[in-house]
């Protein structure tokens, strides 16, 4: 793309492929990127809530996945649109910051983009519209601080991390058993926190799944599942206090880095070539029993001749180990990953109290667990279910629902749910915007009135009237001054979120609202689009 100017000295711009682009600017182009966007958030509008709708989506390659959560359907769906590709990773960074709240930060998105559309309508600039939203989200984010209430909770007494867990997994497809799964997420987190630096380190939770048995089947194992098994059938298949070897070299002899040829005419020269191969062999399993190690982890495998020479030596081994379980090993056992056989020693060795082949059933399915690490904590949750899109969907849920006792963790401060936090919200930015003399004052109130599109998707999907539900609601948290009034999905006979125990994380719900006006603000400010092709 270049700048050029015409005879009368106004410029204008050169597009190489000019034919095979097109052009949409001004008000079209910011009308064009809301649809977009609108689009996306109504798919997943559908999914909020404890009682909301699942996706079925199925990948070029033919593998089904059915799950509720927003990061996973935008990610799987074939987005095209640009706008669109924000959004999705707009609920993308909500996933990793936060955890929970993904369909709530896109649905958030796409309705104060629906209040813009009519602002731009009425002649409002996009930047006077983006600067009210700016104000209305701040005075919002104020407000959630002071509806919040901070709760105590300990080690020792973790009941209401459990709660909020449970509120997290309420609208997924483990709700039946939430429970047993919020207090399996709650001693993962309590196993690996830093309670002086409030800090959580995720790493050090691992989430492993296998197909078999019943969901209340998963447990919690106080240290590493690995997905393999013992490399030779006659090794042991327990090793207590092990001393672990973790190994990036392979079990082979080096391969010259230029083009050879070997020929081979005697029985002599074959044999002599045999020897000295078994002497590459032997001498890395002598460097490896040397160092002191009970246990070998290599990243690569090994042929036939290594394995029998490890099983020989009475060395375990485990083999096809990944990079990312590697090194959570290695954080775990205190142990160093080894590039080189030559610098293995007694001092880069991890150590485990166990490492223990476990067979399931009557499957011939074996997996490896590592326990009592000597460095740090890790833990694994270890999932069951009755087929593979069972397992993922429920790792995904358990992920969200140990991501929010890792915030609650860092910051132990909740607001309710059921919608109450963004009523009282909006509520709160409408008396802020009758104080506003100029133009902002519009995009505040619209900004109030898109915040009561989660309330009202909560009643959509739990079967209610949803504006006699909202206005009924909005009206008793003014009455009597009570923000945890929000919408009753579970229809328990009461609105009061704090009677119902659904809470969700202060620094959550701001990080929704924060991140959402930021995007909107960035989708607004677009006014020129040049894409290749047809522009839909």
């Amino acid at each position: 793309m270049s700048l050029a100017f015409d005879e009368f000295g106004r410029p204008f711009l050169i597009i190489k492929d000019q034919g095979m682009k097109s052009r949409v600017r001004g008000i079209e182009a910011q009308k064009a990127n809301i649809q977009a966007a609108k689009a996306v958030a109504r798919t997943l509008r559908s999914s909020l809530g404890p009682k909301g709708m699942d996706k079925i989506l199925q990948s070029g390659d033919g593998d089904i996945t059915i799950t509720n959560d927003g990061a996973t359907i935008l990610q799987e769906m074939e987005v095209e649109h640009q706008i669109g590709k924000l959004l999705v990773e707009l609920s993308r960074s909500q996933d990793y910051e936060i955890g929970d709240g993904t369909t709530g930060v896109v649905v958030l998105a796409g309705s104060l983009l629906e209040q813009a559309e009519v602002l731009l309508d009425r002649g409002i600039h996009p930047l006077r519209i983006a600067e009210g939203f700016e104000m209305a989200s701040k005075v919002a984010v104020t407000e959630l601080d002071r509806i919040s209430e901070t709760f105590e909770f300990s080690p020792d007494n973790p009941e209401r991390l459990v709660e909020t867990c449970m509120t997290t997994l309420s609208s997924k497809i483990v709700n039946r058993c939430k429970r047993e799964m919020a207090e399996i997420c709650v001693k993962a987190v309590m196993a690996v926190a830093d309670f002086e630096r409030r800090d959580v380190n995720l790493d050090l939770i691992k989430v492993e799944g296998k197909v078999g048995g019943k969901l209340e089947d998963t447990v919690l194992v106080n240290g590493i599942v690995l997905d393999k098994d013992i490399s030779h059938p006659q090794m042991a298949k327990e090793i207590k206090d092990a001393k672990i070897a973790i190994l990036t070299c392979p079990f082979e002899p080096p391969k010259p880095k230029t083009k050879h040829k070997i020929d081979i005419d005697t029985a002599e020269k074959y044999e002599e070539l045999r020897l000295q191969e078994e002497k590459y062999f032997k001498d890395m399993v002598q460097q490896c029993k040397d160092s002191g190690a009970t246990l070998i982890i290599c990243q690569w495998g090994f042929d036939d001749e290594a394995n029998h020479l490890l099983m020989h030596e009475k060395l375990p081994a485990i083999r096809w180990v990944g990079g990312v379980e590697l090194e959570l090993i290695a954080i775990a056992t205190g142990g160093r990953i080894v590039p080189r056989f030559q610098e293995l020693s007694s001092d880069k060795l991890g150590a485990a109290g166990s490492v223990k082949e476990v067979a399931f059933g009557t499957t011939k399915d074996r997996m490896i667990v590592i326990e009592d690490c000597a460095a740090s904590k890790a833990v694994t949750v270890f999932v069951r279910g009755g087929n593979k899109m069972m397992v993922e969907e429920t790792k995904r849920s358990l992920h969200d629902a140990i991501c929010v006792a890792r915030n609650l963790v860092r910051s132990n401060k909740i607001v309710y749910g059921g919608g109450s936090a963004e009523i009282a919200c909006g509520i709160a930015v409408e008396e802020a915007a009758d104080k506003i003399p100029g133009v902002e004052q519009y995009a505040m109130r619209a900004f109030a009135e898109a915040l009561d599109a989660i309330p009202t998707a909560l009643a959509e999907n739990s079967g209610l009237p949803p504006i006699e539900t909202v206005a009924q609601v909005k009206s008793q948290q003014l009455k009597v001054k009570n923000p945890n009034m929000g919408v009753d999905c579970k229809e328990t006979g009461t609105n009061d979120m704090k009677e119902q125990g659904v809470f969700e994380t202060l620094i959550g719900k701001q990080q929704q609202m924060l991140l959402a006006t930021q995007v909107v603000k960035l989708i607004l400010k677009i006014d020129d689009v040049i894409t290749s092709g047809k522009y839909d």
